[in-house]
């Protein structure tokens, strides 16, 4: 086979040739005359026995369907099926192709010169339709104009040149069949040329002077429009009086597009100035500024390019340290953008002058351009500190120097409260906050007191003062005076314990109770860190008698006052004691006990009956001032008021002196950062003990917050703590660190669980009952998941600030799981498949005698369990955060007979005592096995005489089956550092939630 070339024009249209386009064979007399446009059209023709090639009835339609009788050669036939493909893939909509011939003009794809190459090697040759025509492939095709000037009128004469390659230079079919050699780089009248879509170009000649010859050739570069334009062209003259005219207004723009020379150099070719970048920089009051980008000149998209590119770079070299001055765009075609405190700074002293000096690039600027310098060199940074006249609290005031310039505190704190990276100041110095010598600082402010606090400096209290220990090697300067370092040396002794064997000591006759041996070794413990006036974790497991042990603790204190400094003889015999901040009173200040809302009644109960002999009050409003408070207090042994009230009054509380700080369900002050927390910690007293079966649930930063409280400076601060332990624990970098904390807290926490120290409970049996959902359920389910998966995995990269979003999405589809109905009650028709299954398992567990337990996070739910529960005529006892006469409620389930009581998770997960229930459902399961454990063991506890079954309904392939998996996933944490030494995955993560959402 072989690919026949020939220039063809549009023949003349009449009334019986309407079937699609009409082309002949140009001419060169038709050129002349008609002026008709030409194409390059080529076909597939067939050699005969002679030699010459024939169409023989082949066409690109029909080719394909001859292969077998014409014998065609199957490589040639698989060539010219992809020629046609790819001609007939990139061909514009609008042209309508004929049957013989396609044309190159439209032949947008330039894997074209792979083809013909292709061509070359299969020897397919390439001939021409004229007697004796040759057709030839070169190497490369370029367009020019060649400009002369002739009797003062200027000649514009487009030109095309092809040059060969040394591979073009060999014989071959892919050359077309042609006798006689062309001179390379030879130059072709435009006139006579075309272009092939945007990436060759050919050129013919066909005078009969010589062989009608067609030469074709890929473009160095994708031509331009200009060059497009000048294809096909007869050469332009412009009058004389014009040629100033034309170098002024269309010189430069067709010198944009197209190569302009003067082969005989009588035309001196002026050079057209690059387009110039404008900047205009806009300074407005309060340090804002306004950028707008322009160009100016003629432009240019190649010149504009390299600017850009050059603008670009200076503006990262020169903004390297402001990431977000850097990351502006330049483009001339958007509004303006604004900029504002550092960030224009830093833009007006570094950028304008770098853009300023490239030579392409005009600044211009608008308004008064303020004198801003930013400050570099290393911070130093000096404590002074002035003793007042209040207790235990330092006047400090830090000065940071920065090249001999003194940086004013109160801006610089301010910022640093603020998480700012930078502080621009009034006299327009500007400076990084990014710099290691402010991060500890940064970590004492965020521990400290409030902004108004600043009028009269920073007050750090003696437990804040270990801290300063730390900031040493910030700090260049830290004041060497006796008061503040014995301070700092008191408090990390107190915190440390020693390995001594704990002494035996006697319990109180006034405790109406026999303690277990674990619980005997306990009171033990807490009456050797009373004695030493050091803090401790009592974390024993849930229903191991936490209260009495700490009870006894208490009347210890009270008939050996001296070991704890309280102040106080026996129990019932009145001492009297002077306090500088309450006055005189007739009685040792009480101990105060911290404990959930729910829990405070029972602490009155559980002193009432092992303790009688001590006086408990309550606090349950607020009390206002420091004065109500007192005269609560007076007289008592023990105050007991919920965290919410301790927080509201903390002011109150840190008025008055008391013997020690209990607090109750201590992970109520887990989080360090929290108002709890700070009150806890800021209280002053001499012995603090937190009470809790979890001093951790998701990460150690929780049960650092406690030891924070009753160790101060056992461990280094949040940050050091998270760098030094938690993270290279769990991300498993140093092993050693794990021995270390464990080591570390082993003296100052104490933890003994059921399974150790109370093997006469009876057997815990756990299972999970999975729970299908049905059809309709499970389609709305599957419905929402997909549209809640779109919408979070984007905001899963920024949890801490999409935190709110992503938790909101997970509970409604915790919800889904349960009760469609919860979500909306347009779906109240879909019936629950976990309230079938749950009062199923009622029905059994009643009929036998067993009494039950019903948990769940969603008291929205637990109203529709409870109506179902009415339906079926089971009686049931209910217990949720609004119940007001919770004592009695639960009294009411333990002494009477209903067989199920629903308990809301948050309500009834600790305080409770129900060993009358054998039974437990969790109806909705959490990744905090902490909240599960201790609603499971409201009835495992001492007392306890069954078997204790729980059970977890588990809706299958729902959210829920990813949190029972993440759950104990997460319980590892509590194990490696307290139970034993196995690694455990951290907090709950974003990669955890995308977990959740796969």
């Amino acid at each position: 086979m072989g690919l026949q070339f020939e220039v063809r024009e549009e023949a003349p249209r009449d009334h019986d040739r309407w079937r699609g386009p009409s082309t002949r064979a140009a001419t060169a007399e038709g050129a002349a005359s008609e002026g008709a446009p030409r194409r390059l059209a080529v076909r597939p023709v067939i050699r005969a026995g002679s030699g010459s090639y024939v169409k023989a009835n082949v066409t690109w339609g029909s080719f394909t369907h001859q292969v077998n009788r014409l014998a065609l050669d199957p490589a040639h036939h698989r060539w010219f099926a992809q020629f046609a493909a790819l001609h007939r893939a990139t061909r514009p909509p609008h042209v309508v192709p004929e049957t013989d011939w396609l044309t190159l003009d439209d032949f947008l794809s330039p894997l074209l010169w792979q083809l013909l190459a292709e061509a070359r090697r299969l020897g397919i040759a390439l001939v021409s339709s004229a007697k004796a025509g040759t057709v030839q492939v070169s190497g490369c095709a370029s367009v020019s104009f060649d400009a002369r000037q002739r009797s003062g009128d200027l000649r514009l004469t487009p030109l095309v040149s092809f040059t060969e390659t040394s591979a073009d230079s060999g014989g071959g079919a892919g050359r077309g069949d042609h006798g006689d050699d062309e001179e390379d780089d030879a130059h072709h009248p435009a006139q006579h040329a075309g272009a092939i879509g945007d990436h060759g170009i050919y050129s013919y000649d066909l005078t009969s002077a010589k062989r009608p010859r067609i030469v074709l050739a890929p473009s160095a570069h994708p031509l331009s429009t200009e060059e497009q334009r000048a294809l096909g062209r007869p050469a332009i003259t412009v009058p004389a009086a014009d040629t100033g005219q034309f170098f002024e207004e269309y010189y430069p723009a067709l010198r944009r597009g197209i190569l302009l020379a003067s082969a005989d150099g009588s035309v001196a070719l002026p050079t057209v100035p690059p387009p110039t970048l404008v900047l205009t920089a806009r300074f407005l009051a309060d340090d804002v500024l306004t950028l707008d980008w322009e160009w100016a000149g003629l432009r240019d998209p190649t010149s504009e390019l390299r600017i850009a590119e050059s603008a670009r770079e200076q503006l990262d070299s020169a903004l390297r340290r402001f990431p977000a001055a850097a990351a502006l765009e330049i483009d001339a075609d958007a509004p303006p953008v604004t900029l504002d405190g550092v960030t224009a700074a830093a833009f007006a002293e570094k950028a304008l002058p770098a853009l300023d000096a490239l030579p392409d690039v005009r600044v211009d600027v608008i308004g008064p351009r303020p004198a801003y310098r930013e400050l570099i060199g290393h911070p130093d940074i000096s404590i002074t500190h002035v003793e007042t006249l209040k207790r235990d609290w330092f006047d400090l005031g830090i000065v940071v120097n920065i090249g001999g310039y003194r940086v004013p505190f109160g801006p610089l704190f301010k910022a640093l409260a603020k998480g700012r990276t930078r502080l621009l100041m009034v006299d327009k110095t500007y400076l990084s906050l990014e710099h290691p010598a402010f991060d500890r600082l940064r970590e004492l402010l965020e521990e400290s007191t409030a902004l108004d606090e600043w009028d009269t400096g920073l007050r750090v209290s003696r437990h804040q003062a270990v801290r300063f220990a730390e900031f040493d090697d910030t700090a260049d300067e830290s004041p060497d005076t006796l008061a503040w370092r014995q301070a700092v040396r008191a408090a990390q002794q107190l915190a440390r314990a020693t390995d001594a064997p704990v002494p035996p000591t006697p319990v109180p006759a006034t405790v109406s109770a026999t303690l277990r041996p674990y619980q005997k070794a306990g009171f033990d413990w807490l009456a050797f860190l009373y004695g030493n006036r050091l803090g401790g974790v009592l974390a024993d497991d849930m229903g191991l008698g936490k209260t009495l042990q700490t009870l006894a603790l208490i009347a210890h204190a009270r008939e050996h006052p001296a070991e704890g400094g309280a102040g106080a003889a026996a129990v019932g015999e009145p001492v009297t004691t002077t306090d500088a901040r309450a006055g005189a009173t007739a009685h040792p200040p009480p101990f105060l006990v911290v404990a959930p809302t729910s829990v405070v009644g029972t602490w009155q109960a559980e002193a009432a009956r092992f303790t009688p002999g001590l006086v408990v009050r309550a606090v349950t409003t607020t009390q206002g001032s420091t004065a109500r408070l007192a005269e609560v207090a007076a007289g008592a042994d023990i105050v007991v008021t919920s965290y919410a009230l301790f927080r509201l009054d903390a002011a109150h509380y840190r008025a008055l002196d008391w013997a020690g700080l209990v607090l109750d369900e201590a992970q109520f002050v887990k989080n360090h950062l929290s108002k709890a927390h700070e009150a806890a910690r800021e209280l002053d007293v001499p012995f603090r003990l937190a009470i809790t079966g979890t001093p951790l649930e998701n990460n150690l930063l929780e049960l650092w917050a406690l030891l924070d409280i009753v160790a101060p400076g056992l461990f280094p601060s949040a940050r050091l703590f998270a760098e030094k332990f938690q993270r290279p624990i769990e991300r498993g970098i140093d092993p050693r660190a794990l021995a270390t904390l464990r080591q570390r807290i082993r003296p100052v926490l104490l933890r003994r669980t059921k399974d150790a120290v109370a093997p006469e409970l009876p057997a815990k049996q756990e299972q999970v009952l999975p729970v299908e959902l049905s059809p309709a359920h499970r389609h709305l389910y599957d419905t929402v998941l997909q549209r809640e998966r779109q919408k979070l995995f984007g905001l899963l990269d920024d949890l801490d600030r999409n935190r709110f979003i992503v938790f909101r999405s997970l509970t409604l589809l915790r919800m889904l799981s349960l009760d469609a109905s919860l979500i909306d009650d347009a779906h109240s028709s879909i019936p629950s498949s976990k309230l079938d299954v749950l009062v199923e398992q009622l029905g059994e567990v009643i009929g036998e005698g067993h009494r039950s337990l019903v948990f769940s996070q969603f008291t929205s739910y637990l109203a529709k369990v409870a109506a179902r529960l009415d339906a079926e005529g089971i009686a049931y006892e209910y217990l949720d955060g609004s119940t007001r006469q919770r004592p009695e409620v639960v009294q009411r389930f333990r002494e009477g007979t209903a067989p199920v009581f629903l308990i809301s998770l948050k309500a009834g997960g600790f305080g409770l005592t129900l060993t009358e229930a054998d039974y437990v459902y969790l109806l909705d399961p959490w990744w905090n096995p902490a909240s599960e454990s201790q609603a499971i063991d409201r009835t495992h506890r001492i007392g306890q005489e069954h078997p204790v079954n729980v059970y977890r309904l588990v809706a299958t392939d729902t959210v829920e089956e990813k949190v029972m998996a993440l759950k104990e996933h997460k319980a590892e944490l509590f194990d490696a550092v307290l139970d034993d030494d196995a690694l455990f995955a951290g907090a709950l993560t974003a990669d955890d939630l995308r977990a959740l959402l796969g």
